[in-house]
């Protein structure tokens, strides 16, 4: 019987957040900020007739979680909702909190808990070295994936060393 063989070594890592990330807005300036500034020196490229950024975001997701209170502040239920931009994140929790059926329907006042909220953007970037990776942002960890090069998680490494909010 054959053997499968190893056709490569891909990797990945984690890295905690010392602190979750404080809202979506600054979870939003952080990502941006990588896909604007390119930190990690990726370059454009050509896949199927397409040209590509350096940088870009293949996927997203902003979850905001609400509790309903009684009339002496106490739980009597919660929900959650889920968006795929941070524009329609904002707009849901407004919805929600507006939403006098949803309201009849719990019995109770809604609150937004934003301690709660969870945020995960995935950027797809292409290295110099024309390997593609991925970088996953969570409101609690930053994680590299799919990397053969040990040189583009020292990239990444250094770069998150130098963010504050990475610490």
């Amino acid at each position: 019987m054959a053997d499968f063989a190893p056709k490569s070594a891909i990797k990945s890592a984690v890295r905690k957040i010392a602190a979750p990330l404080a809202d979506v807005d600054a979870f939003n300036t952080l990502v941006q900020s990588v896909i604007t500034n390119n930190p990690f020196g990726c370059v454009s490229y050509m896949n199927s007739g397409a040209n590509h950024p350096p940088v870009e975001k293949s996927k997203e997701n902003y979850t905001a979680k609400f509790v309903y209170q009684d009339e002496d502040a106490k739980k009597i239920g919660s929900g959650s909702e889920s968006y795929n931009t941070v524009a329609g994140y904002k707009a849901g929790i407004a919805a929600v909190l507006a939403n006098s059926a949803n309201v009849t329907a719990h019995g109770g006042t809604p609150a937004h808990d934003s301690d709660g909220d969870t945020f995960s953007a995935t950027l797809k970037c292409h290295a110099a070295n024309n390997e593609i990776f991925l970088v996953t942002f969570g409101r609690e960890q930053v994680s590299i994936s799919s990397y053969e090069d040990d040189a583009i998680l020292t990239v990444v490494e250094t770069w998150a060393d130098g963010v504050t909010a990475l610490a």
